[in-house]
């Protein structure tokens, strides 16, 4: 798979050394088949692709957002996908969370939606399982030795 990448900060050099061929973002978008979204919410980041730039991509290409809702215009991007502009979408966050029961990506047989959930890798959950293991058990130290934490 060629790997495009795009970020605000990111170098040339940067995205060549983690595999990746920088592009703006709008060639990136004309380029691509499948769009996946990495971005932190900002002011600069909020309603990033819009309307213009979802015009940009092939209707065969897909667009997948696991970073922060109103990075996209939902408007536009229902648009998009009703008139098949796009192939598709994989939606985990959403301007709105939890997702109303009447939005319209609920309607698209071309959208996937997950409940905020989809980011994780399986070793990200065994990261987060430890982590909750090692918080319950130096909860269970303090109980059996409170003189040492109150020491310390």
């Amino acid at each position: 798979m060629k790997v495009l990448a795009w970020g605000r900060r990111l170098t040339a050099t940067a995205a060549a050394q983690a595999g990746a061929e920088y592009r703006d973002l709008d060639d990136l978008l004309q380029l691509s088949d499948i769009v996946s979204i990495h971005a932190t919410l900002s002011e600069d980041t909020r309603g990033l692709i819009g309307g213009k730039r979802l015009a940009l991509m092939k209707p065969t290409s897909y667009l997948v957002n696991t970073a922060r809702g109103p990075i996209v215009d939902e408007i536009a991007l229902c648009a998009a996908l009703e008139t098949r502009q796009l192939a598709g979408a994989g939606l985990d966050v959403f301007s709105e969370e939890p997702l109303p029961r009447e939005h319209p990506f609920r309607k698209l047989e071309n959208v996937v939606l997950t409940p905020h959930l989809g980011w994780p890798t399986d070793e990200m959950y065994s990261q987060f399982a430890d982590a909750a293991a090692d918080v319950l058990l130096a909860y269970a130290e303090v109980e059996k030795f409170p003189r040492f934490v109150a020491a310390h």
